[in-house]
């Protein structure tokens, strides 16, 4: 499909031949998607691109999560064709194609005057935490409690888990994460309680989603993957909606030597999921997939 209004903006699809134009725009905005990163997102979603002269000028994906729930990320301008309301073209034409759906994203402070004119309600934020990872003391589990890599048994109970957690059925995104990176799963009495996804990302590790039933599951399941990943670059998405059983997990990443790096805000179109009261999401699988 290809629009073109007046001013010469074409919109199309988005293809795997445009993943090295978007990747520039990435690099233009000092974002850290490797082109693999794209095309692994681009594989569980679909896109479109803003052309203009021929050259992509803008770029914006989304992922449906089942038969409710959307969102949108990687949706990017180039500087030199910013202010002129290309945002909002591509973001209206892909929340068309989203009729139906709850459509939800992660604004910058920039983005959230537009999306909030689009009618976008604020939920809450999610706070970026990078660094290089230092030698990490184990934490200490409770009675009963292991952290032990994933097993093909465990993938139906890590889908209900993830399910539960976002309120949103999640088994593409997890299906792909857990292909492309290595998972562990913390245990009681060999019941499946939480888990957690390290992948490549950027210029290097992005753990997430982090799921556990309270903090110290949590810290747990970072820790682990903070210990295999002495002196790299790793990164963790954590939101911060829900205050009191995520209380305490950016003051400890801090402690541990990933600072806070940058806030964005979680924003909806429409009715918000409801998470369960058994699990909680501790870390994101990526700030364009929530």
């Amino acid at each position: 499909m290809t629009v073109q209004d007046a001013t010469q903006i074409v919109l199309r699809d988005m293809t795997p031949a445009d993943i090295h134009a978007v990747a520039d725009l990435c690099f233009e905005q000092q974002w850290p998607h490797r082109e693999e990163d794209l095309k692994m997102l681009l594989s569980i979603g679909t896109g479109l691109v803003a052309e203009i002269d021929g050259k992509v000028a803008g770029s914006i994906m989304s992922w449906r999560f089942g038969a409710s729930f959307a969102s949108l990320g990687v949706i990017i301008v180039a500087v030199a064709h910013q202010g002129h309301g290309l945002g909002r073209q591509m973001a209206s034409a892909m929340i068309k194609r989203l009729d139906g759906y709850t459509v939800m994203l992660n604004a910058t402070d920039e983005g959230r005057v537009l999306y909030g004119r689009l009618g976008f309600v604020e939920l809450g934020t999610v706070c970026q935490h990078n660094g290089l990872a230092p030698v990490q003391p184990l934490v200490q589990l409770r009675p009963g409690e292991r952290v032990r890599p994933m097993g093909a048994a465990d993938a139906e109970v890590l889908d209900r888990l993830y399910t539960s957690a976002t309120g949103m059925d999640r088994k593409l995104v997890l299906d792909a994460l857990i292909a492309e990176g290595s998972t562990v799963v913390l245990c009681h009495e060999h019941k499946q309680t939480g888990f957690a996804v390290i992948r490549r990302f950027g210029k290097g590790w992005a753990i997430g989603p982090v799921v556990a039933p309270d903090v110290t599951g949590a810290k747990a399941l970072i820790a682990h993957w903070l210990g295999t990943q002495t002196g790299s670059f790793c990164r963790i998405d954590v939101p911060v909606m829900n205050g009191p059983q995520k209380a305490g997990l950016g003051a400890w990443l801090e402690e541990v030597g990933l600072p806070e790096a940058d806030c964005v805000t979680p924003m909806a179109l429409g009715p918000a999921p409801v998470p369960g009261d058994d699990v909680v999401l501790f870390g994101l699988a990526a700030q364009a997939l929530g």
